[in-house]
């Protein structure tokens, strides 16, 4: 991806920015983060999956200088005894891989100087 666009969406003076899904032009694929288990009178619950190829960022920086982003992602593993187990990933991606960037709001057009629709 271009590295002015990512500029304009996270700014290049290393602040944080809120949460979208960077989408990576790799193989996807699911994988479970725990372990599927059988609980009481057979119900089965079932461990969050990641789905590769798809990061949905809590929190996501643009490093220029490195030719990177780096992005957040908290997953929240609910356990059998009803306490949660907070996990916190980092990873870290060559802006060269990033497809596309989707935002959950229309704010990202303001910061690219587009007018949203009306």
């Amino acid at each position: 991806m271009n590295a002015q666009l990512l500029t304009k969406l996270f700014g290049a003076d290393g602040r944080w920015n809120g949460a979208c899904t960077v989408i990576i032009n790799a193989d996807a694929n699911v994988a479970p983060i725990g372990n599927d288990a059988i609980v009481t009178g057979g119900l089965k619950s079932f461990a969050p999956r990641l789905i590769t190829g798809r990061i949905q960022a809590d929190a996501v920086k643009f490093a220029a200088e490195l030719s990177s982003l780096l992005l957040i992602q908290k997953t929240v593993i609910r356990q059998q005894t009803g306490d949660d187990l907070i996990k916190q990933t980092l990873s870290i991606v060559d802006v060269d891989h990033v497809a596309a960037i989707e935002f959950a709001e229309l704010g990202a057009l303001d910061r690219m100087g587009i007018a949203p629709p009306k």
